[in-house]
C-alpha cells in the first residue's frame, strides 16, 4: 500500500466535502417577497457567494469578505479581500460598510449571511473609540498566547460592532438566514467568525477573564471599553434575533466521515478521534503517537492495516522565533515522538490550505523524516523548541502545498499504521 497516496486521497475527500458548490445548494432558503442583501466573512465565503449566484434565480446584491488569495469571480455579490489571522485596513473599510448595506430593511426582505472560519478577522468593524491597530494588537497577544478559538473569540465579540448577534440586530426586522461552514470545534455558531447573526452567551466579564487568564497587556482604549455596558453583545432571547435561521451547511465531522469512507473502500480500518480535537500541538501529537504506537504493536483492538483520523484546532503557544503553523507543530512532534517507525506515516493540513500564516497547508511524515533531516544536518528537536516546524520541513521535504482550498473545516489529521 502506497501511504502517501492513501495520505493525500484522505485528506482531498475531507476538503471536497467542505466545498461550497456541492454542500451550499441544498440548503438554500426560498426567495421573499422583497430584495435580498447577501452578507459574508471567511475564508470559503468567496466560494460560497459564488455557490449563490449560481444557483439564485432572482437579483441579488450584497458584499462578502474573504481572505487573501480567496477571491472568485461574481457576478452581483461583491467580494473583497483583506488580511487574516491579523485584521488590516481592507477588512475594516469593507466591514464598516456592512451596517449602513443592511439598516432600513423590511420584514419582506432577507439578509443572507455566508459565514466561515477566519471571519471573524476579516470583518473587523472596531467599536466606537478602538482604533484598527488596537485591535491588531490584541489578535496578535490572543494569537501567540495560546488561547482556545472559543477563549480569542469571546473577546473579539466583546470589541467589536459586528460580532455576537450585531449585525443581525443592525438587520432588524429583516429575515436573517444564516449558511455557516463550520472551523470550531462542537460547531458551535457563536464561536464561528464570533457569530455575527446569532445571539451571544458570554459575557465582557469572560472576555476580561481571557485577558486576565492570559496576562496580557492590552491598549487602555480596549480595556476602557470592556469595563463600560456597551461591550456588552446581544443576548439569548434578544428580539431583534429571535427570528433568525441558521443552518450548517458543512462541518469537520463531514470531512472525517468523508475520509472514512475512502479508506474503508481501500481496506483500511478506521478509528476517528473526534473532530473537535484542541490543546498544544505538540502535546495532542506525543498522545497521538503513542496510540499509533501500540496498535502498530499489536497492543490494542484495532488492527494494521488502520487509519486515526481526527479533525479540530490545536494551538501553539509561542516561545520561539522560527516559522510554524499549528499542522507543521504536529507532524513535527509526531515525527519526532515516533522516532522513525518503519510502519507509521500521517498528514496534518488545514482544509482551507493555509497552516496559520505561511504558504502551505501542512506536512506530511513517513518513516524516514527525522533520517532525511540529519543527512541535512537539522536537529528536529531544537526546530521544534524553536516553534519553526515549517523551518524543518521547508528545508528536508515534507509541507504540503495546495493553494486556497476555498472552504475551511478546521484542521485534518491522518495517522496510516501498515
Amino acid at each position: 500500500m502506497d501511504a502517501p497516496d492513501l495520505l493525500n486521497r484522505l485528506f482531498q475527500a475531507a476538503v471536497k466535502a467542505a466545498d461550497p458548490a456541492s454542500c451550499l445548494p441544498a440548503h438554500l432558503p426560498p426567495p421573499p417577497e422583497g430584495r435580498v442583501v447577501v452578507m459574508g466573512a471567511g475564508k470559503a465565503s468567496g466560494a460560497m457567494a459564488r455557490a449563490v449566484e449560481d444557483n439564485w434565480t432572482g437579483p441579488l446584491e450584497g458584499l462578502v469578505i474573504t481572505r487573501y488569495g480567496h477571491k472568485v469571480p461574481t457576478r452581483h455579490i461583491e467580494v473583497v479581500e483583506a488580511a487574516h489571522p491579523v485584521p488590516d485596513e481592507a477588512g475594516r473599510q469593507a466591514a464598516l460598510r456592512m451596517v449602513p448595506l443592511v439598516s432600513g430593511l423590511g420584514p419582506d426582505d432577507m439578509v443572507m449571511c455566508l459565514i466561515s472560519g477566519g471571519g471573524s478577522a476579516l470583518m473587523t468593524a472596531p467599536a466606537d473609540g478602538i482604533p484598527l491597530e488596537a485591535k491588531q494588537q490584541v489578535n496578535r497577544k490572543l494569537l501567540a498566547c495560546g488561547a482556545t478559538i472559543s477563549e480569542i473569540n469571546c473577546v473579539r465579540k466583546h470589541l467589536s460592532a459586528l460580532k455576537g448577534g450585531r449585525l443581525a440586530a443592525a438587520a432588524h426586522p429583516a429575515q436573517v438566514v444564516s449558511l455557516l461552514i463550520s472551523d470550531v470545534p462542537g460547531d458551535d455558531p457563536a464561536t464561528i467568525a464570533s457569530g455575527p447573526t446569532v445571539p451571544d452567551p458570554t459575557t465582557r466579564a469572560e472576555a476580561q477573564a481571557v485577558i486576565a487568564k492570559y496576562a496580557l497587556q492590552l491598549p487602555d482604549t480596549v480595556t476602557a471599553f470592556l469595563a463600560s455596558d456597551a461591550a456588552e453583545t446581544p443576548k439569548p432571547g434578544d428580539p431583534r434575533l429571535t427570528t433568525a435561521v441558521t443552518t450548517m451547511i458543512a462541518a469537520p465531522k463531514l470531512s472525517l466521515d468523508a475520509a472514512e469512507q475512502v479508506a474503508v473502500a481501500d481496506a483500511v480500518a478506521v478509528r476517528q478521534l473526534g473532530d473537535a480535537l484542541e490543546g498544544e500541538s505538540r502535546e495532542v501529537a506525543k498522545e497521538h503517537a503513542a496510540l499509533a504506537l501500540r496498535i502498530a504493536e499489536g497492543s490494542d483492538d484495532l488492527k494494521p492495516p488502520a487509519v486515526l483520523l481526527s479533525g479540530g484546532e490545536t494551538t501553539v503557544t509561542i516561545t520561539g522565533s522560527g516559522r510554524g503553523g499549528r499542522n507543521a507543530e504536529y507532524a513535527l512532534a509526531l515525527a519526532i515522538a515516533l522516532d522513525g517507525h518503519p510502519s507509521i506515516h500521517a498528514i496534518a493540513c488545514d482544509t482551507d490550505g493555509i497552516d496559520g500564516s505561511e504558504d502551505n497547508a501542512g506536512a506530511i511524515i513517513g518513516p524516514d523524516t527525522l533520517a532525511r533531516g540529519r543527512k541535512k544536518g537539522l536537529d528536529a528537536k531544537a526546530y521544534l523548541a524553536n516553534n519553526d516546524a515549517y523551518g524543518y520541513f521547508a528545508a528536508m521535504g515534507g509541507l504540503v502545498e495546495t493553494g486556497p482550498t476555498l472552504t475551511n473545516v478546521n484542521d485534518f489529521r491522518a495517522i496510516v499504521i501498515l
